[in-house]
């Protein structure tokens, strides 16, 4: 009964504002609005874009355990957990969780979460890295993004897209475009 109600309060609110609307523009023919700058206030500057920066780190594997989960048919399943270490713009280290597609071929796809502690552009906190990656041919390629309200310290309010290329369970070289809001 008290959604009835509300929905009833609702479409009633509605269709009071919209028969106000219509009558208005009889009352007054204004041009429609169709740009930005039009709707803010006087005296009101429009939101500029976050500054970006890019950071570049190698990436380094320190340990590496893959197990199993299913393998009743192929392709088979495996988790891997990884601790890796960054080293440049971004610097520190970080254990890594994957979900991994094994095929018969060797080639593999993966999703990962990390959540890195150090610095980033010379920033020291924590923030969390949701990834996608391809085997394929022992190498692989990734993109990642930075999980939104993962940042800490100071990099509370970080935002960022990038990856990773390298040699599978070895190395990369690494980018993040970065920003905070």
């Amino acid at each position: 009964m008290r959604s009835r109600l509300m929905a009833t309060v609702a479409i009633t609110s509605l269709g009071t504002w919209h028969a106000a609307s219509a009558q208005a523009g009889k009352d007054e023919r204004r041009a429609p609005v169709t740009d930005h700058a039009s709707l803010q206030g006087e005296g009101q500057k429009q939101a500029e874009p976050h500054a970006r920066a890019r950071a570049k780190a190698t990436i380094r594997v320190q340990s590496s355990e893959a197990e199993p989960y299913d393998q009743t048919t192929s392709p088979a399943l495996m988790e891997i957990h990884l601790r890796e270490t960054f080293t440049g713009d971004i610097d520190g280290d970080s254990p890594v969780r994957a979900l991994q597609v094994m095929r018969d071929d060797h080639s593999a796809s993966l999703v990962s979460v990390q959540r890195f502690r150090g610095k980033l552009g010379g920033r020291e906190g924590r923030f969390v890295l949701q990834g996608s990656e391809v085997v394929k041919d022992g190498k692989i390629k990734a993109t990642w993004f930075v999980v939104p309200g993962s940042g800490t310290g100071d990099l509370s309010g970080l935002r960022g897209e990038g990856g990773f290329e390298g040699d599978f369970g070895k190395g990369s070289e690494g980018t993040l475009d970065y920003w905070f809001e």
